[in-house]
């Protein structure tokens, strides 16, 4: 008979033999939630959790991190499910912060992590230490942790994943040390589900249908959360039933409504006078999935004109907190507007079904003039979108980084279909190229594959061309526009705006665009004539590499408002 020692030495061993270690664990739990694609840019303290990587997972290498959070976050947009995000510790995570913060304002929900250094040396803070993991990332996660043990990793994925999805949705992450992957795991890890949906409080929802049905002119404003819940339909049917004008909410990310509806009156600019000005006349606004409001840059004024009452519902709730008018509830944008709907009923009478004044985005358009109309004799960037325009397939996807240009952009380049159009939330540079990168891989993922159009100017093309190689790797055929001026003209337009005459660094002289992008494996040409544009256009999405054309255009410096 053994005795009692040995008895204990062989009943852990079998105990350990039949137990998996934490990165088998987790990989499985990432094969059940639908996470088996990752994207990232490899360091040391990555990869022990890469290790013997699974055949049936992908990885997708940005050469930056900043790339890899925006291809990521485009990558969700398109699939509607969270995207796995892998940085390299400290260093790659503040490499990535600027995009952060822009897919926490896009509401995404990403699951990012990183390695951390060994746990025997961490109080030593060795090189590459993330010296406060979870504080790195505030405030542009929803939570971020460190397993106190390495048999929590998959637990606090499962968590991780519960959070990114729940309203509103966005970022999490996960700092894991690269010694914790072959620790044993009592496995399997608990797979569990979250509704992603919250619904709207009837009485007040009540409340809500009553004051619009009994205003005499009511206004709606329409946010980037009906473009993400599917809702264009539950926009339109409300819009209809109440007859009132749909104004799209101060830059939006995302279009929450066709452009070429009746009822559709465009863009809100984004300060406070402007806005009241515009809401002048109408004595109920209801604000449905955006922020009350997004505001920049400062030009005072009134809120809200004299004799408005503003309604707001939203699903997150730091929007209806921070609200600085009106009455807010908390919900799903698009429940609650077919709630609305149907609080309305059918003997309701709309307001009226004229169609209204259609005001361009937030600035002046160019002159559209048909050929080279400038005084340089350069085209400008409303004849590039229209030229673009009349040869774009009909279920393009449009991405656009060019904020000098954006009311030429939406005038020549009207929204028509829903999760048709994506911009960055935040005003943050440096998102739309990689974005569309994961846009395109995620068209395919859905098998709609739906071409790909980006657009974007000279000086935001510097902030992620890195990540034009990953489309080229990936073979997406991705139409990237990059309108030349050689300067930050946006910026021009703000110091005219803030009287801040000269301001050095506004010019970008210099660049050679077509090198870079053939550098990084795309196509490539600097056309100036608009048939060589729209002929070079067409060709590109039948091709399996990205094309980038540079295109020259007039340094027009618009008023910003």
């Amino acid at each position: 008979m053994a005795s009692p020692a040995r008895y204990e030495v062989e009943k852990d061993s079998q105990k350990t033999a039949s137990m998996q270690d934490v990165r088998d664990v987790t990989y499985q739990l990432l094969r059940e939630v639908g996470l088996t694609t990752v994207f990232g840019n490899v360091g040391s303290t990555e990869e022990t959790f890469l290790k013997h990587f699974p055949s049936d997972f992908r990885y997708v290498l940005a050469l930056q991190e900043a790339s890899v959070i925006a291809i990521a976050d485009g990558f969700a947009q398109a699939t509607g499910r969270p995207a796995l995000v892998n940085v390299h510790t400290g260093a790659g995570l503040g490499n990535a912060m600027g995009n952060l913060l822009t897919a926490f304002q896009n509401k995404t929900p990403l699951i990012v992590t990183a390695g951390q250094q060994t746990r025997e040396m961490l109080l030593m803070e060795p090189w590459l230490t993330n010296v406060e993991p979870t504080m790195f990332p505030r405030p542009w996660v929803k939570w971020a942790y460190e397993p106190a043990r390495a048999e929590d990793v998959p637990a606090a994925f499962m968590r991780a994943v519960a959070t990114a999805l729940q309203p509103p949705a966005g970022p999490v992450f996960l700092s894991l040390p690269l010694d914790d992957w072959e620790k044993p795991c009592a496995g399997p890890a608990v797979v569990r589900t979250v509704s992603r949906r919250i619904a709207p409080d009837n009485a007040r929802l009540a409340e809500f249908a009553k004051a619009l049905s009994e205003a005499s002119s009511p206004v709606l404003i329409y946010g980037a959360a009906i473009d993400r819940g599917n809702g264009w339909s539950e926009a339109v049917a409300f819009a209809e039933a109440l007859g009132a004008p749909v104004w799209a909410a101060p830059a939006s990310e995302r279009a929450p409504f066709p452009e070429n509806h009746p009822l559709y009156s465009g863009g809100l600019p984004f300060a406070i006078g402007p806005i009241g000005k515009k809401l002048e006349g109408h004595d109920v606004a209801l604000v449905v999935g955006a922020p009350v409001f997004r505001y920049y840059p400062y030009v005072p004024g009134s809120y809200l004109p004299a004799g408005t009452r503003l309604l707001h519902i939203s699903d997150d709730p730091s929007e209806t907190a921070r609200a600085p008018v009106g009455d807010s509830l908390l919900g799903d944008a698009v429940l609650s507007l077919a709630a609305l709907t149907e609080l309305l009923g059918g003997e309701h009478t709309p307001k009226t079904s004229k169609a209204r004044e259609h005001v361009p985005h937030r600035m002046a358009p160019h002159p559209s003039n048909p050929g080279k109309v400038s005084n340089d004799g350069l085209l400008t960037a409303t004849q590039v979108f229209q030229a673009l325009s009349e040869i774009r397939p009909a279920n393009a996807i449009l991405v656009e980084e060019t904020p000098l240009n954006l009311a030429d952009l939406h005038t020549a380049w009207p929204i028509t279909e829903p999760a048709s159009f994506f911009t960055f939330a935040s005003g943050a540079l440096g998102w739309g190229l990689p974005a569309s990168v994961g846009l395109a891989l995620g068209e395919r993922e859905a098998g709609r594959n739906r071409p790909v159009i980006m657009v974007i100017g000279d000086g935001s093309f510097q902030y992620s061309v890195q990540s034009i190689w990953t489309a080229a790797q990936h073979h997406l055929p991705i139409l990237f526009i990059v309108l030349r001026n050689g300067e930050y003209c946006i910026l021009k337009s703000f110091a005219k705006l803030e009287d801040a005459p000269g301001v050095p660094g506004l010019d970008v002289p210099g660049i050679d665009i077509v090198s870079l992008a053939k550098g990084y494996g795309c196509d490539a040409a600097r056309l100036d004539d608009l048939n060589a544009i729209k002929k070079a256009a067409a060709e590109a999405w039948a091709k399996s590499r990205p094309t980038v054309l540079e295109i020259p255009i007039s340094p027009q410096v618009p008023p910003l408002l």
